[in-house]
């Protein structure tokens, strides 16, 4: 039996994470001069995902009745929506009953705020940086880039795959190799795609608040708070392991932008 070794494999491995990133999307200027921001629509089959997950979890979460919570939200929420120019958004704001500080939004328009979140938003402000960053995600059809770059890694992957076929490797080799490049794919590509996303919303997020008439500088008080949160409870990771940059990351990244934030927020 001929044996087939990984080793020979790997510049093909390589080439195809390298091609695959030189094709995953690459943003441009987000702000324009006029402090427009760039919007990019989702396609109706990612809105209607969207509008349809959202449904299910409502019904399996449990809806928040506190009304300075829900008062709080619902009043930033009509700020924020006020300067966004997306068609077709079907926006919705609701609170989940839940102990972990989160939030996430869906395309569509649907967002969800945890009421473990509050403690560290604690102003209208510090909320309107997080939900600001929240809808930037959905303004930008950050959920669309990722199922496309899904979508290509599984293709380069079973290219690989047909590479090692053809040279006669073994199922197992296959198996080994499958894993080698999911792994570097998920590590050199998808991450690092994933941490550029939660900049680019950072910054969108800060103009958004800027514009509905929340200090900008606000937003870096409210990541600073969130990061003595997470080290006050261990939850840290190395940044090239995570989707999410590290605090330090983003705050210096959202402090270098705060000039264009404020020349927003000033022009009002």
């Amino acid at each position: 039996m001929k044996k087939i070794f990984l080793a020979p494999i790997a510049a093909s491995l390589t080439a195809s994470t390298m091609l695959f990133s030189s094709c995953a999307p690459v943003s441009g200027p987000v702000v324009g001069n006029d402090g427009t921001v760039s919007v990019v629509r989702p396609s109706n089959t990612l809105m209607q995902q969207g509008l349809k997950e959202f449904a299910t979890i409502k019904s399996k979460k449990r809806i928040s009745s506190n009304s300075t919570y829900n008062a709080q939200l619902q009043r930033v929420a009509s700020k924020l929506k006020k300067v966004i120019q997306m068609p077709g958004a079907r926006w919705e704001f609701v609170v989940f009953e839940d102990s972990t500080p989160n939030a996430f939004a869906l395309p569509g328009g649907k967002v969800g705020v945890h009421t473990g979140l509050f403690k560290i938003t604690q102003n209208d402000a510090g909320l309107a940086a997080v939900v600001g960053h929240e809808i930037a995600h959905v303004t930008r059809n950050h959920a669309g880039g990722r199922q496309k770059q899904a979508l290509g890694i599984g293709a380069a992957g079973l290219i690989l795959d047909q590479i090692a076929k053809s040279r006669g490797a073994s199922s197992a080799d296959r198996v080994k190799l499958g894993a080698l490049y999911g792994g570097a794919a998920t590590v050199g590509v998808a991450l690092p795609h994933s941490r550029r996303a939660e900049l680019e919303a950072d910054k969108i997020g800060a103009i958004f608040m800027a514009k509905a008439g929340y200090n900008p500088n606000e937003a870096v008080s409210m990541w600073q708070r969130f990061a003595a949160y997470k080290n006050k409870s261990g939850s840290r990771q190395p940044e090239f392991l995570s989707t999410h940059p590290l605090d330090s990351t983003r705050i210096n990244a959202l402090k270098a932008f705060m000039p264009t934030a404020m020349k927003e927020y000033n022009r009002r």
